[in-house]
């Protein structure tokens, strides 16, 4: 039982609201990590997304400057638009772990494909195995944190998740069978 009223387009635009947000926290974890293994690692910062965009608007940055603000650019709004896939994820009732694996091979089945393409990075068959296990470990702390985040907002508000426990209580007990005609 809900409390709610059934709305397609609200149950939509809160999914993709939602969805947005937990994009915004994947892009602040995995950001996060790829700084920490920067520092580890001493690579210097992608300079990917500068590239695809590039590719696709055939606008180069000015300086270098400039490029490193694009980068920045891009890849928060890459990162948090893909909240989106996230949410539409949430719509199918797909939650927790099994979501967040489906949200992975989503973003990094993408990259694996988009970044060759636009000769931002070699084929995934031409790097390294520690290269790409860093990619991956990256885009999985993206696709863990925005899961976590999304799941939480997705949670419903505290009156919803008393009256659900309510209802589930009375179904254990056998009251809610009895008053059915």
């Amino acid at each position: 039982m809900n409390i709610k009223q059934e709305n397609t387009w609200g149950e939509l635009g809160s999914a993709l609201g939602k969805g947005l947000l937990a994009g915004l926290a994947g892009t602040a974890a995995i950001t996060l990590s790829q700084m920490i293994e920067m520092s580890i690692t001493k690579r210097k910062p992608s300079d990917a997304p500068a590239k695809v965009a590039s590719e696709i608007t055939d606008v180069q940055p000015t300086s270098e400057e400039t490029k490193a603000k694009v980068n920045q650019e891009i890849h928060w709004a890459y990162g948090t638009s893909w909240g989106v896939a996230r949410g539409l994820i949430g719509l199918t009732g797909l939650k927790g772990l099994p979501a967040s694996l489906l949200h992975f091979g989503a973003i990094w089945g993408t990259a694996l494909v988009m970044l060759p393409k636009y000769d931002a990075a070699p084929p995934v068959t031409e790097e390294p195995p520690k290269t790409v296990a860093i990619d991956a470990l990256h885009h999985a702390v993206y696709a863990l944190a925005a899961g976590l985040v999304y799941d939480a907002l997705d949670a419903g508000n505290k009156h919803q998740r008393k009256f659900d426990h309510l209802i589930e209580q009375l179904h254990l007990k056998g009251i809610l069978s009895k008053l059915k005609p």
